[in-house]
């Protein structure tokens, strides 16, 4: 008797806990409408910043840095004077060419002057093929002597005019190798004194993983940041991806080279940037999610009052550039084939095919009602019990 009243009072508890389990349910179809925003896709990377004309300026002749016109910082334009050298061996040089020219010419007038007069007479057979040959000879040789001294000037006067110093370019000093008083030699390389950068154009030389490189292309938009100016977002554009590959740690780089102007010269050569280069972008654009392409009226739950699916479209007459969806029209969902542009795998870019206003189905919502309340009194005999109750 004990036995059959102890099952009775568990298969009592059992009913009332299921019974408060139980809730019911609610299938209701989730639509989006098109909304307006910018699409975007980017690669990251990082980079050096350089100048984009740098120019190493240096001496081609040997001697003492006489005065220097410009320093670390100096704002220099294209041809202003920026160095000398001291002069007096350079100028010493010169006058002495000046002297052998004058030397070789009157040596080879002279010349000239006899082998004209022996060409005459040797014409008359006055004088003997020898001395004709003789007279020939020394004329040609009083000749080349003579352009050798002019070459010899030229080159003397060059030499003096490369004591003088002058900027190639317009930028800034941005590097000074050598003090006044100090000793240049000119040697198979040309000592360098100063290094000048245009500031006003700058570029990134960013190293872009092997991974991301098959999508940036030149002319894509660019923004990046610098330590130095944490709070400000420079911006630029890839003019050039190079094809050397560069390896490291097992890791395949790629050089790309982003343009950006400088006008307030807030960038300087060597500071890191961060990049982003956006190789999809699309502004101001008709965007739908992804799960609108995917919503499939197939795997509708059984429900009231939701739409009914129309015939799916036949898709040999969908376009590549077309993705399918479905859209509510009145109590009917019916399979639309739009055109579409870019897409980041969130969201999809529209270009035509809906209307405005027009609601995309993207899937159906199972909610749950809340679950029945036990009768007043009724409670599982094995339920917890609060803390102080017995």
């Amino acid at each position: 008797m004990i036995r059959m009243l102890f099952r009775a009072i568990v298969a009592a508890a059992v009913v009332v806990t299921v019974a408060g389990c139980e809730k019911k349910s609610a299938v209701t179809l989730e639509t989006v409408e098109v909304e307006k925003g910018d699409l975007s896709e980017t690669v990251t990377a990082t980079g050096t910043l350089e100048s984009v004309t740098s120019v190493d300026v240096g001496t081609q002749v040997t001697g003492i840095i006489d005065k220097l016109y410009a320093d670390f910082n100096s704002i220099v334009t294209k041809g202003q004077l920026i160095a000398e050298i001291e002069k007096t061996i350079l100028e010493s040089d010169l006058r002495s060419a000046e002297a052998s020219v004058e030397s070789a010419k009157v040596t080879y007038d002279y010349t000239q002057t006899n082998y004209n007069r022996d060409k005459a007479l040797h014409a008359k057979q006055l004088i003997s093929d020898y001395e004709f040959e003789t007279s020939r000879k020394d004329y040609e040789v009083a000749k080349a002597a003579y352009e050798k001294a002019q070459a010899d000037k030229v080159r003397a006067a060059k030499n003096l005019n490369y004591a003088e110093i002058y900027s190639p370019i317009d930028g800034i000093v941005i590097s000074r190798e050598v003090e006044v008083g100090q000793t240049v030699v000119s040697s198979m390389n040309v000592a360098n004194l100063y290094t000048i950068a245009d500031l006003d154009n700058m570029q990134v030389v960013a190293n872009v993983d092997e991974a991301d490189i098959g999508q940036v292309k030149v002319g894509q938009h660019v923004t990046f940041s610098v330590d130095a100016y944490p709070d400000v977002v420079f911006e630029g554009s890839v003019t050039q991806v190079r094809l050397s590959p560069t390896t490291e740690s097992n890791v395949v780089t790629y050089e790309v080279i982003v343009a950006t102007s400088n006008p307030d010269h807030k960038l300087i050569p060597g500071l890191t940037a961060s990049i982003t280069v956006y190789v999809m972008e699309a502004k101001d654009a008709a965007l739908l999610p992804a799960a609108a392409f995917a919503f499939n009226p197939a795997n509708v739950p059984e429900g009231n009052g939701l739409p009914t699916p129309g015939k799916p479209l036949d898709p040999s007459k969908v376009a590549t550039n077309e993705k399918t969806v479905w859209v509510v029209e009145g109590q009917n969902l019916v399979q639309k084939a739009i055109v579409v542009g870019e897409s980041n795998g969130i969201k999809t870019q529209v270009i035509s095919g809906l209307p405005a206003g027009a609601k995309v189905a993207v899937g159906y919502d199972e909610s749950a009602a809340s679950p029945g309340n036990a009768p007043s009194g009724q409670t599982s005999p094995f339920a917890p019990k609060r803390p102080g109750k017995k």
